[in-house]
């Protein structure tokens, strides 16, 4: 058996809603790096072609796509512009999400407005963005991946405002063990990944802080925040061959964190 190519995406087309944030470039890099094609999803074509021309002089492929993540429209019309460009469609990994430190507010009182923006931004898109890239797998018959993007929130409450976040990131995780067993029957697999802190634009003020920053770090077994690079290995090999028996699993990506609380 060949054993290196079963973590290769050699022929794979991949679809990254979120894939200009720096979280989503990475893999989108990545996942263009393992073989695959990629369709760079950003709310404005200008963010999407950034990163796919990057890609592109790299030596890979990608073409970018502008869509709005929680419009039913915008996303069929991004899985049409990639399969007409590919030929196909096999792997979507959702990388929207976030807000959850611009919204805090005590559980007694959390604001209908600030609860729905959470939830639009972390479960709607993730549900938009994956029904009319299943179907299109489900229409290939041919199996497909898909990935989506916790955090370790979904495990750990904090005493700092977030029950919107973390209820937005659980839904994400039983909606990824739910789509799993819904979705075994055509061979898609659905699995995500579950990361602490990690530094992206997104949090470079709070971890500005040196206090903040080692207060995080004291916490984390590995004795460090998580950069973007290490988001990108567990992506690739749950989207590769190698991962074929795997469905229904969120893999912790957070240093040893939640091993310790």
């Amino acid at each position: 058996m060949d054993y290196v190519n079963r973590f290769a995406l050699t022929d794979r087309v991949a679809i990254v809603p979120g894939g200009a944030g720096a979280i989503g470039s990475a893999i989108c890099r990545a996942l263009a790096g393992a073989g695959a094609q990629v369709a760079v999803m950003a709310r404005t074509l200008q963010q999407a072609e950034a990163v796919a021309s990057e890609i592109n002089a790299a030596g890979g492929e990608a073409i970018g796509v502008a869509a709005d993540a929680t419009v039913e429209s915008d996303c069929e019309a991004a899985v049409a512009a990639t399969v007409e460009r590919f030929g196909h469609l096999d792997i979507i990994v959702n990388c929207i999400g976030g807000g959850a430190g611009k919204v805090l507010h005590g559980a007694e009182a959390y604001p209908r407005d600030a609860w729905d923006w959470i939830m639009e931004l972390n479960v709607r898109s993730t549900v938009v963005a994956t029904q009319p890239a299943v179907r299109q797998m489900i229409r290939q018959g041919t199996g497909g991946r898909v990935v989506n993007i916790s955090s370790v929130r979904a495990l750990l409450g904090i005493n700092a405002g977030y029950s919107a976040y973390v209820a937005a990131k659980g839904a994400v995780e039983s909606l990824t063990r739910q789509w799993a067993t819904e979705w075994a029957r055509h061979g898609i697999n659905v699995n995500g990944i579950r990361p602490t802190f990690v530094d992206t634009p997104q949090v470079a003020m709070l971890l500005g802080d040196p206090a903040f920053r080692a207060s995080i770090v004291a916490r984390i077994p590995l004795g460090r925040v998580g950069g973007t690079d290490d988001m990108t290995g567990a992506v690739v090999f749950l989207c590769s061959p190698a991962a074929s028996f795997i469905t229904g699993q969120t893999i912790g990506l957070d240093g040893g964190l939640t091993s310790t609380q």
